[in-house]
């Protein structure tokens, strides 16, 4: 009797992957297939300089209350947004799977977790790439049912604490990612009350570089971290690639201790290079 290829899963975005051009490139065969809602978690920047979710206080696991509307526009986090995160929901093929889990670092970077999620599929436009846009991203979000379903999260159980600066290429694919998660209906609220508690919008273009001014600096970067193998996986490398993480918390007794967590991780990084051969 021939196997059986495993089905397709969802993957629940929540970092860079909001971006759906980096998605396209790391992972071609996985269409956007709508928004998601994970009650329960906080979202931050961790001692890497990367996105990272970690259980709150209030995590119970439920996804199943209606309250699930919000439309704040206020640039302070309320309660109840520091104590969720909303990300784009992708349907990850067997090998995309495969490919997503070298650019994300598994296991050393992040680990893999299923977890219920809320889930509002995308309509037919949005799938298409026009957009949802926060009107019609409030509409789903206000249905009387709401759907959860199991969804693969890549989750940093180490590095779990925030307060920490981003690196600066992270910042201009986040904020790539941001443009596409509000054009798709996540709530400009949650955006502004936590994402950008961290990551600072884009400065105006200038008029003596192209629209966009990536001709060099961080959006250079950030383009040769888009396809491949993504700077995610590359554990104790800091913002200037000297291996120093930033933080954006002062102190002494902190420095030392992400020093010495640095130390293990990368003896593991040795070991994940070579054994992909990269």
């Amino acid at each position: 009797m021939a196997s059986t290829a495993p089905p397709p899963r969802y993957y629940f975005a929540f970092g860079s992957n909001l971006w759906q051009a980096q998605m396209v490139s790391r992972c071609p065969s996985s269409p956007f297939t709508g928004i998601g809602h994970l009650r329960g978690y906080k979202w931050f920047i961790n001692a890497r300089g990367f996105a990272n979710i970690a259980p709150t206080n209030n995590n119970n696991n439920n996804n199943n209350n209606n309250n699930n509307n919000p439309e704040s526009n206020s640039d302070s986090a309320s309660e109840e947004e520091e104590d969720e995160v909303w990300g784009l929901v992708y349907t990850l093929s067997p090998a995309d799977e495969t490919q997503l889990d070298r650019n994300e670092g598994v296991p050393y970077a992040y680990e893999k977790r299923v977890i219920p999620v809320e889930f509002w599929p995308a309509t037919s436009s949005t799938e298409e790439g026009g957009g949802g846009g926060e009107e019609n991203g409030r509409r789903r979000q206000s249905q009387a049912v709401v759907v959860v379903v199991d969804m693969l999260l890549y989750i940093d159980f180490k590095r779990n604490r925030g307060e920490y600066r981003p690196r600066e290429e992270y910042v201009h694919r986040m904020n790539m990612g941001i443009a596409d998660a509000l054009r798709q209906g996540v709530p400009r609220g949650y955006v502004e009350g936590v994402l950008r508690a961290y990551i600072p919008p884009p400065p105006p273009p200038s008029p003596s570089l192209p629209l966009g001014g990536e001709v060099a600096g961080a959006g250079g970067l950030a383009r040769t971290q888009v396809g491949g193998v993504g700077d995610e996986r590359r554990v104790g490398g800091g913002a200037s690639g000297s291996g120093v993480v930033v933080s954006g918390v002062e102190g002494g007794e902190q420095k030392e201790e992400e020093e010495e967590e640095e130390l293990p991780e990368r003896a593991s990084e040795v070991c994940y290079l070579k054994h992909y051969g990269m």
